[in-house]
Order: C-alpha cells, then sequence, then structure tokens
C-alpha cells in the first residue's frame, strides 16, 4: 500500500483547494500531489484532481460535481466547498484518523466550529501543521500575536520535507507578525526563508506579499537612520521590484498598487548624489501615478491621500521642464485631498497639507491664495503649540510679502529654498519625513504608507467566517 492510498491535503493552497483531500496511488496523482506539496500546480490535472483549479465562486459547482462519488474522500471534498451538503459529524466518521482533524480545520475556517485545541502528536506533519495554523489564528483573534507565530513556526517544522510550500507559507506568516510587532530581526530571518522557499513555485502573489514585508523592513530602518540610508533603501527598492515582477493591476490590485507606492516612496526618500539619481524621480512620479489607479478614494481613502500627497510634493519638488504644468497639477492634488475631509480630524496634518499647498501656490505667482492658505497653516500649527512649523510657514510669508515690492525672480529663489525647509518640518508621533517631502508612518496612519500587506494564517487564503457572511 503507497503513501497515496492515504488520503493527504493538496498543501499551502488557498482555501478551499488547499485543504481539499488527494487520494489514489494512480502515476498522475502521484505527480500531481508532488507538484502540489511544492507550490505548483500540475500541468495537466489528472481526472482525480479535476475542479481543483478554484478562482472563481461559479468553479465551485463544477468541484462539487467532480467529486460526486459515494466514498469518504469525496463527501469531505464536496463538504468543504459547500458545507450544507453534509454535517461536520457525519463528514468526519467516514473519515481515516489521520485526516479527520481537516474537518475541525474546516469548521473553525468557515465559523461553523471551535478552534481545535487537541495535541497533534502522531498526527501526519502536514495535518498537524494545519491544525497548528488554525490555533494560530485563534490566538491572533484572542489578541497573543507572539503565540501565533509560535505556532506557526511549530507548524512550518511539522509540515517540514512533507511540505515544503505549506512550511513556507507559514513561516512567512510568522514573520509578518512579528514584524508588525517590533521584532524586525526575527521578521527578517522568517520572511526572507520562507521568500526563498517560495521562489518558483505558483504561490506567486504569496510570495510577492513577504517581498513586500521584507522591504519594508530595510524601508523602516532607512528612515529611522538604522544605518547606510541609501544602501537599505537600495535593498528596499531590490525587494519591491522583484515583487512587482510577480503580480499585477489585476492579478492583485491592492499589493501591487502598495508595493508601487512603496517603491515611489523609496525612490524619493533616497539620498541624490549625482545628476543621474533625477532619474528615479520620474520612476517614482510614475509609480504614484500608477498606484492611484487602485487606490481611489471611495474604496481606500487612507493610503489614497498618502498617495496623492507623495505625489503632489514629487510634483513640486522635482526639477522639470513643465514645472508650471507640474504646480498647477500639484496645487488640484492637495486640494482634492482638502476637500476629502481626510483631515478634518488632525489639525496639524492639515496645517501640513495648507503649507504645501500654499508653497505651490507661492511658486506660481498666485501670492493671495498661498498667503491665505498659509495663514490658516500657520494658525494650526501656532495652537497645537508646533512652533518650528509655524516659524517655517511665517518665513515663506514674509517671502511672499518680499515678493509684491521686490525682484520675483531673487524671491522665488528664496521661496525654493523656503519650499525645501518646510519638506523637512518636524511631524508628530508615528510618522516622520523620509526626504522630498515624502512621509512615511505606521501602518493605519492617514498620512504613512498603505496598511502592510496580510498573509492570512491559513494557507494563502481568505475563506469569509459565517458570521462575516451576508
Amino acid at each position: 500500500m503507497t503513501l497515496l492510498e492515504h488520503p493527504q491535503p493538496v498543501g499551502a493552497f488557498g482555501f478551499p483547494a488547499g485543504l481539499l483531500l488527494v487520494a489514489g496511488d494512480a502515476p498522475e496523482t502521484s505527480r500531481a500531489r508532488a507538484e502540489l506539496v511544492a507550490g505548483r500546480l500540475p500541468a495537466p490535472w489528472p481526472d482525480a484532481l479535476h475542479g481543483l483549479e478554484l478562482t472563481h465562486a461559479d468553479d465551485y459547482v463544477a468541484a462539487r460535481e467532480a467529486f460526486a462519488g459515494p466514498d469518504p474522500v469525496a463527501r469531505f471534498n464536496r463538504w468543504v466547498l459547500d458545507p450544507s451538503t453534509d454535517s461536520a459529524e457525519h463528514v468526519r466518521a467516514a473519515l481515516p484518523d489521520s485526516v479527520a482533524p481537516l474537518v475541525d480545520v474546516v469548521a473553525y475556517t468557515i465559523g461553523f466550529g471551535s478552534c481545535p485545541a487537541y495535541d497533534v502528536a502522531g498526527l501526519p506533519g502536514e495535518v498537524a501543521a494545519l491544525v497548528l495554523a488554525t490555533r494560530a489564528s485563534a490566538a491572533l483573534e484572542q489578541g497573543d500575536p507572539l503565540a501565533a507565530a509560535d505556532l506557526l513556526v511549530a507548524g512550518a517544522d511539522a509540515a517540514g520535507g512533507e511540505s515544503p510550500a505549506l512550511a513556507a507559507v507559514l513561516r512567512g506568516n510568522a514573520g509578518t507578525i512579528l514584524r508588525d510587532h517590533g521584532r524586525r530581526d526575527q521578521a527578517r530571518t522568517l520572511l526572507s526563508e520562507a521568500a526563498d522557499a517560495l521562489a518558483g513555485t505558483d504561490l506567486g502573489e504569496v510570495r510577492a506579499e513577504l517581498l513586500h514585508q521584507r522591504g519594508s523592513i530595510a524601508h523602516e530602518e532607512a528612515a529611522a537612520g538604522e544605518g547606510d540610508a541609501r544602501a537599505l533603501l537600495q535593498e528596499a527598492m531590490g525587494f519591491y521590484y522583484d515583487g512587482l515582477q510577480l503580480v499585477t493591476e489585476h492579478s492583485a490590485p491592492y499589493l501591487w498598487a502598495s508595493l508601487q507606492m512603496n517603491l515611489a516612496t523609496a525612490h524619493l526618500s533616497a539620498p541624490m548624489t549625482q545628476a543621474s539619481d533625477q532619474l528615479r524621480l520620474g520612476v517614482a512620479t510614475q509609480a504614484l501615478r500608477a498606484c492611484r489607479r487602485v487606490l481611489t478614494l471611495e474604496q481606500h481613502p487612507g493610503p489614497w491621500s498618502t498617495a496623492t500627497l507623495n505625489l503632489a510634493n514629487a510634483l513640486v519638488y522635482t526639477p522639470s521642464t513643465h514645472q508650471g504644468d507640474n504646480l498647477v497639477e500639484a496645487v488640484e492634488l492637495y486640494e482634492s485631498v482638502l476637500e476629502s475631509g481626510i483631515r478634518d480630524h488632525d489639525p496639524v496634518g492639515r496645517a501640513r497639507l495648507l503649507s504645501n499647498q500654499g508653497n505651490a501656490l507661492a511658486h506660481l505667482g498666485i501670492f493671495g491664495e498661498a498667503r491665505a492658505k498659509l495663514v490658516e497653516a500657520r494658525f494650526l500649527f501656532e495652537e497645537h503649540l508646533d512652533h518650528d512649523s509655524a516659524m517655517a510657514v511665517r518665513s515663506v510669508l514674509d517671502e511672499i510679502a518680499k515678493a509684491e515690492v521686490t525682484d520675483p525672480d531673487e524671491t522665488m529663489a528664496d521661496l525654493a529654498h523656503q519650499a525645501e525647509q518646510m519638506a523637512r518640518m518636524p511631524v508628530g508621533d508615528g510618522e516622520f519625513t523620509s526626504g522630498m517631502g515624502v512621509r512615511v508612518g505606521t501602518a493605519g496612519d492617514l498620512t504613512g504608507p498603505p496598511p502592510k500587506p496580510r498573509v492570512t494564517v491559513l494557507p494563502a487564503g481568505s475563506a469569509p467566517r459565517a458570521q462575516d457572511r451576508d
């Protein structure tokens, strides 16, 4: 009796496909199973695995029909795809003890049962890994992320060589959690190991998320002054570029947009030491324009605000033969953020926005409107005791006053200097200025980058819990 006569999980692919069972010892099934646990989709799919390419809800119907047989594995697979077809107890009773715990994993994942809390000793490696991953999900829900990370590492160890792609996914999930909670050194190691292990697999989106996380660590260290900023930013850019090779605007729009925005921020933040470095500013501008196709005000107001402000700042401070047009566009971009109301709850953030817009208007020679924006900004800064920023705004107002009575060319040069100074104004807790007027902050801040990409604890999936359904 070969190993494949016993049913085994598909492996690291997203729910529900990743929790379906494969049974049988036909050569084509054996080859397909070997591909799946390595993170690759078999070509062609054998008859025993027909229907596993589940990318749309309509595919589930075809897959259920493919698993129409009376045997326990077919019954389990039908139930995974549509829990209304059977009861968990009925499905569990017919399965071998080696895989029966997967019923509890599925039930918890879809919100129909409690988290499996039993000992996994003696279970097959893959099954133990999936149970431990489920317990990690529960630990996260209970507010214990470090315990969740430990469970995920234990799950990766259990999967080991039996399912290397699943082990990599779980290890990457642990790294993501640790990165989010300040354990950068541990996170860096786990994320690097996971991303390397998934190279050449068909889990491109998962690997792109891990590369994004890995790049973000280097990016944060550069902005915090924890090393050679230029080298760290180049390292971050490399990870972002690699991630963009794995996803598209259509295959993973939010992740693609997040990679584009962080790539742009890294380009804008890198020190400029030679003339050719200015080419990076054009790359950054195009990346910001691209990400705003996905990060819209209606669907992602916070990230949209960040992308819009960074694009406006880049247009203001990037040398161009069309500087006038760039300044006009920047003024309009600042205005769109003001009109959105996103900054209304953050007076100091609104003041910085008004300051930047006032600068752009002053460069265009529209002094009346510039003065109105800057006066409001100065009032907000003074009201919130941000004296350094208030002084910077007052200096620009002084230059505007001079421009109305002296040589405009000379005064505009002074304004350019003041604008550069304002781009580096001190900012509040939770964010910092990394250069070129680009703001970087913690996840969730409206002034920072998009929320960190989430790698799901269960393999690369996002199954809705029952309480989340309509």
